[in-house]
């Protein structure tokens, strides 16, 4: 009997250390913008402004900063779980200076999301890590960029779809994208209309590849899951978000907020991250 006051105390102070480890430890976000086209497309600075600030105010533990350009600062990705990266690609690509540095993130585990333009370099190393660090990535001569109304009629059962229903959203979704042969996991799908074939090809517009696919109806991954081999950290592609005003639309805002969270390791809320209604004009 001596014993039991010991005993509770031990008890105690394990549910303690358990409370601090489980949720006073921050996860680090580190948002990346570039300046974009206007406040109603390409508003990169301003999109993850807004999903800085629902982590932020979700108490789900997070720390955010926000960068315009590859951040100059030696330790911004220091401690970082999670780079969110909403910039222009191709070529100019905030990454295709910083391959290095990018490798380096990747391979020491670091999540990685990137959204819209973001998905696209250039074919070659620079395209090997982005297939290495989210699983998938718009490769020229593959993948298109039409603007067309997705119809998201199902989603899979994933913690990055908690809390989201199926939604149908007008926007410049990319698709037909280069995809590693494992780990990827389709979150959003579905069928672009035949329109988006009429265009002639080139680049970014049609391929032969695209035209095949599409001719045998087969059904378009436009946001994706990844996890890593041997547990080395996970990633999150998506090629919505062409749009500003689309952050007003719940389910679209809630399933970013979601994939940023199970990128960077932390449990997805059954109901999903919680967040404010935005009204944006």
């Amino acid at each position: 009997m001596k014993q039991l006051p010991r005993l509770i105390l031990i008890s105690v102070f394990a549910v303690f250390a358990l409370s601090i480890f489980a949720f006073g430890e921050n996860k680090k976000i580190v948002f990346l913008a570039d300046g974009g086209k206007n406040s109603k497309t390409h508003a990169h600075e301003s999109g993850n402004a807004l999903l800085a600030k629902a982590l932020e105010d979700s108490e789900l533990g997070f720390e955010t900063s926000l960068y315009k350009g590859w951040p100059s600062d030696p330790k911004a990705f220091d401690g970082a779980d999670c780079v969110v990266i909403f910039c222009n690609g191709g070529r100019r690509h905030l990454v295709m200076p910083h391959l290095d540095q990018f490798e380096k993130l990747i391979d020491s585990g670091v999540g990685f999301v990137f959204m819209h333009y973001a998905v696209e370099v250039p074919k070659g190393r620079g395209g090997d890590l982005m297939l290495k660090a989210m699983g998938g990535y718009f490769e020229t001569y593959w993948s298109v960029n039409p603007h067309w109304t997705a119809e998201i009629k199902s989603l899979p059962e994933h913690p990055i779809t908690r809390g989201v229903k199926p939604f149908t959203q007008d926007d410049e979704w990319y698709f037909h994208m280069r995809f590693q042969p494992k780990g990827v996991t389709p979150i959003l799908s579905a069928h672009p209309p035949k329109s988006t074939m009429d265009r002639k090809d080139g680049p970014h517009s049609n391929n032969k590849h695209v035209r095949k696919s599409m001719a045998e109806g087969q059904i378009q991954h436009i946001g994706w899951a990844y996890e890593r081999p041997n547990g080395k950290g996970r990633g999150f592609g998506t090629t919505g978000a062409h749009y500003h005003h689309t952050w007003a639309s719940h389910d679209w805002r809630t399933l970013i907020l979601n994939a940023i969270t199970w990128t960077s390791g932390v449990e997805v809320p059954e109901k999903g991250v919680p967040s404010k209604s935005v009204v944006i004009k």
